[in-house]
């Protein structure tokens, strides 16, 4: 007789988070390490299971060749390996054992069955039943399928045992004594988990008394209702804590649950925002980092839902990272040409250095830097090796251009008088808007004429002028603002929504490569109409506007 019980689905949350991937391989090692290790699977597959998804976010996040994880991961593998065919072996030698012990309560029912139905000598037989009742429980457990038919078949040759056979009643009433001392204490056992803090370990205790329970026969008549009812009721006091803490638990699933949801929101967003430039995709990496680290200390969600909004976050993060790989990409490959394009202004600088044609080289040499400067960006690892090779070239060109300076192109008196034209400007005073914009006019056509200075010197000198005219006239130089037309506008706006269907569109590319991202595909799919309707209309206001011209 035993009290059903209904154990809810306890979802064991470790702390293994915030772990890296050689903390979660030391974690696993000192599980293997532990005596107990055979009755804690549980643990070990929640450690597996946290090792590759923290592998897999590193991998989508580096987006290397290279596979910068595969020696950590070996090593997971191969400790996981050790451990798999120890539990392998381990689970076989329990399988037989409760094969085996099956058997043997299988031969003690068979034997309690014959003392049944073949006693005469209740001084023989009462012995030999109480015999058979302690290699009942000193016989160790079944397998599962056949626990409730083995323990049922028992307990009914026991009560066939006491209903049937005529014994001295002296020894039937210090059996039942035995039998309901034994179930006090289980009940005292029982009343004292109620004081337990953690209504999981007492819950799991509660099983294990109910299991024992089962392995002793029956109290005095007088005794069996309230025993019963005294072990229940310690019983129904923990199922009601457990419930209560499970109800609680759903409780707060539900939140993390809407938490998550946000999230999920947040990265959408940026996965689907539209992004120009590298500072651009370090900063929303940065924002999906912090995201991701919030995740992490946000608990499980419903087990129903869990892994549904796990998969749809990781769809998010995956279409972020792959547009970001693919951005990357591009850019790496632009640098890679203007790795080109300055070796060859290298080349041609080098061939010009040793040149004695000064005024003409000079002219080639300053469209060279020119053209270096308009040349976009390469790897940081290489620019400063490829800038130190062409100023090399340059500084080889001009330290020998002014050495052999003649009279009349003196670069340092050239160099003293644009010191002079700066020092001028310093110095002038305003006298109105009129007078100030005719002071820099000739302030600049001044500093124009003076030839050329010192290679080295120019850099310099040029800083100067431009920093002392922006002091004093601020507006010179300014080309005057156009005002845009109804129709510049609207022809503007059609070209930025055109732009931005245009990068919906690849987005759509991206994220079809990712699993579980239906929802990011249907948002793109909205937006691309919603603009070309925009675009309908921009048309329209376009066709008006030339109309009226």
């Amino acid at each position: 007789m035993s009290e059903e019980i209904n154990k809810p689905e306890v979802q064991e949350e470790l702390s293994l988070a915030d772990k890296t991937l050689s903390e979660l391989s030391d974690v696993f090692k000192n599980l293997m390490d532990s005596a107990d290790r055979m009755s804690r699977s549980k643990e070990a597959e929640a450690i597996k299971s946290a090792f590759y998804k923290l592998l897999g976010k590193l991998r989508s996040e580096a987006g290397e060749v290279e596979d910068a994880f595969s020696d950590v991961e070996e090593n997971f593998k191969s400790i996981y390996s050790d451990y798999k065919r120890e539990r392998a072996e381990y689970n076989k030698e329990q399988d037989a054992l409760k094969e085996e012990n099956l058997e043997k309560k299988k031969a003690i029912i068979e034997e309690l069955k014959q003392l049944v139905d073949g006693q005469d000598d209740v001084s023989t037989s009462f012995p030999v039943f109480r015999e058979l009742q302690d290699r009942w429980r000193s016989t160790g457990p079944v397998p599962a399928s056949a626990f409730r038919d083995i323990n049922s078949t028992y307990q009914f040759n026991v009560e066939r045992f006491y209903d049937k056979v005529k014994i001295n009643r002296e020894l039937r009433d210090l059996d039942f004594q035995k039998n309901l001392e034994a179930k006090e204490k289980f009940c005292e056992a029982a009343e004292k988990l109620a004081e337990n803090e953690s209504i999981v370990n007492a819950f799991n205790e509660l099983q294990k008394l109910h299991e024992q329970w089962k392995e002793f026969g029956p109290v005095a008549k007088e005794f069996r209702e309230s025993i019963w009812a005294r072990f229940q009721a310690a019983t129904s006091v923990i199922n009601k804590r457990y419930q209560a803490h499970f109800e609680e638990l759903k409780g707060k699933q539900k939140e993390n649950l809407a938490a998550k949801e946000v999230l999920c929101e947040k990265v959408e967003a940026i996965a689907a925002k539209e992004i120009a430039s590298s500072d651009e995709w370090n900063a929303c990496a940065k924002e999906i980092e912090a995201i991701q680290a919030d995740w992490r200390k946000i608990g499980f969600a419903t087990k129903k839902d869990n892994q549904k909004i796990y998969d749809r976050f990781r769809a998010a993060c995956d279409a972020f990272y792959g547009r970001k790989r693919e951005y990357y990409s591009q850019f790496r490959t632009e640098m890679d040409a203007n790795v080109e394009k300055k070796m060859d202004l290298i080349h041609q600088a080098e061939a010009l250095k040793d040149s004695t044609d000064w005024k003409k080289t000079t002219e080639k040499f300053i469209e060279l830097q020119k053209q270096w400067k308009e040349i976009g960006a390469v790897p940081r690892k290489k620019s400063e090796q490829l800038w130190k090779q062409f100023r090399a070239a340059c500084d080889a060109f001009f330290a020998e251009r002014d050495k052999n300076a003649a009279p009349e192109n003196n670069y340092y008196a050239n160099l003293k008088a644009k010191k002079k034209v700066v020092e001028d400007i310093k110095a002038y005073v305003s006298a109105g808007p009129e007078a100030d914009a005719e002071a820099a006019k000739k302030f600049a056509a001044d500093f124009q004429a003076i030839g050329f200075v010192p290679f080295k010197e120019k850099d310099s000198i040029n800083t100067a002028y431009r920093e002392a005219m922006q002091e004093k006239f601020p507006d010179f130089g300014k080309p005057k603002a156009r005002e845009r037309s109804a129709k510049d506008v609207l022809i503007q706006q059609y070209k930025n929504l055109q732009s931005e269907i245009e990068t919906f569109e690849n987005n759509i590319g991206f994220f079809s490569a990712s699993k579980n991202s239906e929802g990011l595909i249907k948002q793109m799919e909205s937006k691309i109409e919603k603009a070309k309707e925009e675009l309908r209309k921009l048309e329209e206001k376009i066709r008006k506007e030339e109309e009226g011209e």
